[in-house]
């Protein structure tokens, strides 16, 4: 049942238009969906910009890392952070009678409400961190259910994965609640940072006082090093907030996009895999992957990466267009893609019937990518025609 791989201008006898397809560059993988007819593996030399029919010239295999080796990459939740911030205590001192110790007793009194400030925020603290990781877990229970019970088949919108899904988009907005907080009680330390650096500086400045007796400045001694203490306590809890914030933000927003894929799974009744643009953001992070596998993207023609030849109703074309646009991001983290609504010819009642059709095929695959977590950045919608073709097509190229 498999198709011979041609360059879409041969179809056409040369007559396909250029500005549809561009000039720059493409992976060399073409999947031929039409039933159930696939490019075999013979033919992935193609990716080197050669002709699959030619003799396979002689390369150097290299071996694959452990990221290439892993087709599910799984991004794990970011670990928050685990410190539990105690402050130093404030040192009691007598009162010596003099107006500089009356002011040592004022700040020794200010530093005493900001230490018990601060720890009313690491209390707050802990609590978030603890009522997160409850969600973080029921949250990815939930998850790893839905995509066990896909990966072993199930119907399409089966009713009890669409309830763990409600279930699992619960419990992610719980955690983007957690991180609401987290911003709030940041905001709150920023307040109590700024007040011990302005109790740092007035004790400092009230050394040079008149009228201070030797007990007075040894106090202040005591005084100056508990808020020097407290405020570096306060700034390494002001940083290490602000770190939980960034990291949990960036995650969830990443799981918001793996729900949306999640759910488009759901809909198939199988699952499709991690959303595409979590991928590209894994590969690209993983910079000795990328650099491995994006040589042998080839640059030196238009093949198309994926042709979706939509001669039936029903062309069941997700898994495998996932599969494709994943392997060339898996070579090209920060590749771009082209949708091009290729439409079949006839007379020419039919020809602006196809063009008509082809647009909405084209679309649909559109929807499909966006389903699967590809930003719509990358992708770029254009049209054509191929008088030579029995079948409306969509052709997916990577550049």
């Amino acid at each position: 049942m498999a198709h011979p791989v041609r360059n879409p201008a041969q179809r056409s006898g040369g007559r396909f238009p250029v500005n549809a397809l561009g000039t720059a560059g493409a992976v060399g993988l073409a999947l031929l969906l039409s039933g159930c007819s696939y490019v075999s593996d013979e033919l992935w030399p193609s990716l080197a910009g050669e002709d699959p029919a030619a003799p396979p010239t002689v390369s150097q295999p290299i071996p694959a890392s452990a990221a290439e080796s892993n087709p599910q990459p799984t991004l794990s939740p970011p670990l928050m952070g685990s410190t539990n911030f105690v402050v130093p205590g404030v040192t009691p001192g007598q009162a010596t009678g003099t107006y500089v110790g009356q002011k040592v007793q004022q700040m020794r009194g200010e530093l005493g409400q900001l230490q018990q400030a601060v720890t009313q925020r690491n209390q707050q603290l802990q609590g978030i961190r603890t009522t997160a990781t409850q969600n973080s877990q029921r949250y990815h229970g939930l998850v790893a259910a839905v995509s066990t019970r896909l990966q072993m088949g199930t119907t399409p919108g089966n009713p009890i994965l669409l309830s763990q899904w409600n279930a699992a988009q619960v419990d992610l907005d719980k955690m983007a609640a957690d991180v609401a907080q987290l911003s709030n009680l940041g905001n709150q330390v920023a307040s109590d940072s700024a007040m011990s650096t302005y109790l740092l500086q007035a004790i400092k400045s009230t050394y040079s006082l008149s009228g201070a007796i030797d007990e007075d400045h040894r106090q202040l001694a005591v005084l100056e090093d508990e808020t020097a203490k407290t405020v570096v306590l306060i700034d390494r809890l002001l940083g290490e907030l602000s770190q939980d914030v960034a990291r949990q933000s960036n995650y969830i927003g990443s799981e918001r996009t793996n729900l949306t894929a999640l759910s488009a799974a759901i809909k198939q009744g199988e699952l499709l895999g991690p959303a595409l643009g979590t991928r590209a953001a894994y590969y690209a992070g993983n910079q000795q992957y990328a650099a491995a596998a994006a040589a042998p993207v080839a640059t030196d023609g238009r093949t198309p990466l994926v042709v979706i030849r939509f001669d039936r109703a029903d062309v069941p074309y997700q898994q495998a267009l996932y599969n494709a646009v994943s392997q060339a991001l898996a070579r090209k983290p920060n590749a771009m893609f082209d949708v091009v609504a290729v439409a079949a010819g006839g007379s020419q009642a039919q020809t602006a019937s196809n063009q008509n059709q082809a647009r909405r095929n084209a679309d649909r695959v559109l929807r499909s990518l966006a389903d699967m977590g590809l930003p719509a950045s990358r992708v770029n919608v254009t049209a054509g025609s191929n008088a030579q073709l029995a079948a409306n097509e969509v052709q997916v190229f990577v550049r």
